[in-house]
């Protein structure tokens, strides 16, 4: 019986149903009682089960989706929130991580369009100025929760055209698809501007993530500067000894 693996309410406590609720469910989250991508019973049935209003059981759930513990998928119900471990061990797009976790990937476009390397860009290419480029801004999403903010820039002779990137640019990039990179990392808050098209608060911690891609043949095929949600992803690396 759920109430009985979750914990029931304090029958002593003089808090709020809700935040009882809240506090009971928060605990079976953290103690990993409910597991990640775990489905959360129905409203009507959470109500029943700790005999309380579906409006008090709609207020818990609210907060701990607000506090992104949980996640609603549409159609689907509410899911306890999981978060992606990203291996920097191994070279892949963030389609395929997603849909090696059994996530559905989604990106939202914020702009395409082409111009010239600017200083920052040609530095990271090792291109002359005047050299033509394509930039791709985009939202990142996973079942339908957005996970990072992209700013992507390839040599426009890497891609046959703008409309050639679908959800996954590597794949896009067919030959040139990078077989190295050289990633750098550091600890950001996110403006008031990143934060609406994230849909978190301002203000929220976030990692940013600097990549340069490079193809077989050496070229720098990519550069790439990523903002992660924290509350959302995890970066883990093996790490060996030198000379062991």
């Amino acid at each position: 019986m759920f109430v009985d693996r979750v914990g029931r309410l304090d029958s002593g406590s003089n808090a709020p149903l809700y935040l009882q609720l809240q506090r009971v469910l928060r605990s079976a989250i953290e103690r990993q009682v409910l597991s990640p991508d775990e489905a959360l019973p129905a409203e009507r049935e959470l109500a029943e089960a700790y005999d309380v209003s579906r409006v008090t059981v709609r207020k818990a759930l609210e907060g701990l989706v607000h506090a992104r513990l949980l996640t609603r998928r549409h159609g689907a119900g509410t899911f306890v929130a999981a978060r992606v471990e990203k291996n920097f061990a191994t070279i892949s797009s963030f389609t395929e991580d997603m849909l090696s976790r059994g996530r559905q990937p989604h990106s939202e476009w914020i702009s395409r369009s082409e111009g010239t390397v600017m200083p920052e860009e040609a530095l990271a290419f090792g291109l002359g100025p005047g050299t033509p480029v394509y930039r791709l801004v985009r939202i990142r999403y996973a079942d339908g929760e957005s996970m990072a903010l992209e700013h992507a820039t390839v040599p426009k002779d890497s891609l046959s055209s703008l409309e050639a990137v679908g959800e996954s640019l590597y794949d896009s990039l067919g030959p040139a698809r990078p077989v190295r990179v050289l990633q750098r990392l550091r600890a950001v808050l996110f403006t008031p501007e990143q934060s609406e098209l994230l849909g978190i608060e301002p203000g929220s911690a976030g990692l940013e993530i600097e990549r340069r891609g490079f193809a077989a043949d050496g070229r720098t095929v990519e550069f790439t500067k990523s903002y992660y949600r924290c509350d959302a992803y995890d970066f883990v690396a093996e790490l060996n000894v030198a000379g062991g």
